[in-house]
């Protein structure tokens, strides 16, 4: 099931508990998502409301967050109207992707306010719209559509807000008709197809699932099941050819199913990796974009190095033909273009040779000797440029590596790093920027409990290797590809706890998605680092070397403290 109308409905009842609710806190950590939190029956609950094209949906999610340290003008909009608010309704309307929440509050002069929160889930059309109910005008909303890109719904602020248009569907949940029993005399289309056309709200596979037990046998207890099971779901992630998640387990879904104790913690394990990697790659466009060019162009100027290390291989050939011209100088003649004398560096065989009709036989002699020793001169600093452009290249693909196993919270520290090597402008700012703070290297916990250390780009490397572990821990990291200095913080860690270390050394790697990864380890002590050497970079004698295969659950369990 994708975040249909089923799922909203679902969720919806999940999130009825924050009903009567005060707001107490309202951050934006990403452009399409706001985080509302909620204190309600002496919690606090961190509602996520999400407009991202890919991964809309509405939920209460326990991931971390980092907060901007600039809020936005939505999110400046929502704290002066929804600070202190109380949440008074959470509908949906319907069986559509869209969800109401009413707030009850206060205007400056102390008059009654009510507004609504309407969080539209509709893919790329998905949107968080803050609504007067008084006037029906909208305040603001986090994604602005003007006339020039939806002429039937402007959504401005300012604007009368304009509901999505209504599908001529009918709401399952209502319907007292029992439509469907005439939908499956219909032989000559798939009835899935008939209950997607007749019915709001159900995505591809919900449909065939409903379809699959109203066949199955009594189609009105089939029925009636389905739809009150929804009022008590069970958050379930199927994993078969593709993974997906549903509020129910579907039999229809392959593979294996895994239920969860409720649809945001099933959610926050379904979208983790896939919504944090979408951040990553939004907000760290303005870091891949320059990098790809600076590949790009080291990787150009190799092949342009190469090709000229491959023309110094001509330098014998050009000091042999001066060597036969200064032998036969004799025989050659001013004016000429060509003389075929026989070299007697390869068994007196005749040898033609180019002239300038321009030279003189003995300037032409020197300008072969000059062009040797030109290309000669040439090797020594050919492999210095290709040993130095090389070392670039792989410190910028280390980068851009890193960039795909970071979270949003690791780019400020691979843009400092590259502000500071020269690779990114800085921008000017009105007064002195505060020094930058390395963001906490990652953490994780073995089987039996000891803690380990991952760094997630090279400033954090830096710091967990040469300033946080102490000279006795354990230092592990992939063999001879860029990725993240792993620390175990023990000087005698077991064998397993060992190779899991070695499992989160190759999985922050370049070779995640490799088998049987080497990963070398050595104590701390006998790392280090070269003077003017780039951050990250160490070097090291007499490690040991194992050999894992990286596995995201394994990966997944890692991050959780074991019960002992």
């Amino acid at each position: 099931m994708s975040f249909d109308g089923l799922f909203t409905h679902a969720m919806a009842k999940e999130l009825q508990p924050l009903v009567g609710g005060r707001v107490n806190k309202i951050t934006q950590p990403y452009n399409n998502e706001v985080i509302l939190t909620i204190r309600a029956n002496r919690k606090n609950w961190p509602l996520l409301l999400s407009a991202n094209p890919q991964f809309a949906r509405v939920q209460i999610t326990q991931i971390p967050y980092e907060n901007p340290k600039v809020p936005t003008n939505f999110t400046m909009t929502l704290r002066k109207y929804l600070a202190s608010a109380t949440l008074q309704a959470l509908t949906q309307v319907a069986n559509d992707r869209v969800l109401h929440l009413d707030f009850s509050t206060r205007d400056e002069l102390g008059d009654d306010l009510s507004l609504r929160l309407m969080v539209e889930i509709m893919a790329r059309h998905s949107n968080i719209t803050l609504v007067n109910l008084k006037t029906g005008k909208i305040i603001d909303l986090i994604r602005h559509v003007g006339p020039d890109q939806d002429r039937f719904r402007t959504l401005l602020p300012g604007a009368p807000y304009v509901p999505a248009p209504a599908q001529d569907k009918i709401d399952p949940f209502t319907d007292d008709t029992r439509g469907y029993r005439e939908l499956m005399k219909t032989t000559d289309v798939p009835l899935a197809q008939l209950l997607q056309r007749h019915y709001q709200g159900l995505a591809g596979d919900s449909a065939k699932e409903l379809a699959a037990r109203l066949s199955a046998g009594d189609a009105d207890a089939a029925w009636d099941d389905f739809f009150a099971a929804l009022d008590h779901p069970t958050a379930t992630i199927a994993t078969g050819a593709k993974v997906s998640f549903s509020a129910l387990p579907y039999e229809t879904h392959e593979g294996t199913q895994q239920t969860f104790a409720s649809l945001s913690e099933m959610l926050d394990a379904f979208y983790a990796q896939k919504a944090e990697h979408d951040r990553v790659r939004t907000q760290g466009d303005n870091l891949i974009r320059p990098l790809k060019t600076l590949i790009e162009r080291d990787e150009k100027k190799q092949k342009k190095l190469q090709q000229t290390l491959k023309d110094t291989e001509k330098a014998d050939d050009y000091r042999i033909r001066g060597e036969i011209l200064t032998t036969y100088l004799a025989q050659v003649k001013r004016g000429d273009t060509s003389v075929t004398l026989p070299n007697f560096y390869d068994n007196m065989k005749p040898l033609k040779i180019s002239l300038s009709n321009q030279l003189s036989p003995s300037k032409n002699a020197q300008k072969y000797f000059s062009r040797y020793q030109k290309l000669r001169n040439a090797v020594a600093y050919v492999n210095e440029q290709m040993k130095q452009n090389q070392a670039e290249l792989d410190y910028l693909t280390g980068i851009m590596a890193q960039i795909e196993i970071a979270s949003p919270k690791d780019l400020d520290d691979i843009r400092t790093e590259l502000q500071d090597g020269g690779y990114l402008k800085v921008h000017k700012q009105g007064k002195k920027a505060p020094k930058h703070k390395i963001a906490k290297p990652e953490e994780f916990y073995a089987s039996d409990g000891t803690k380990i250390w991952v760094g997630k780009n090279n400033l954090q490397n830096d710091q967990l290797t040469l300033h946080k572990a102490a000279k006795t821990d354990i230092w592990l990291h992939a063999k001879d590809v860029p990725g993240s200095h792993v620390i175990i913080d023990s000087a005698k860690p077991s064998d397993k706890t060992l190779m899991e270390a070695a499992m989160l050394a190759a999985y922050f790697s370049k070779s995640r998605a490799s088998a049987n990864v080497q990963v070398d380890w050595i104590e701390v002590k006998k790392i280090r680092k070269p003077n003017g050497a780039k951050p990250g970079f160490v070097v090291y004698e007499g490690q040991r070397t194992v050999v894992v295969t990286p596995d995201e659950a394994i990966v997944e369990r890692l991050r959780h403290q074991p019960t002992l």
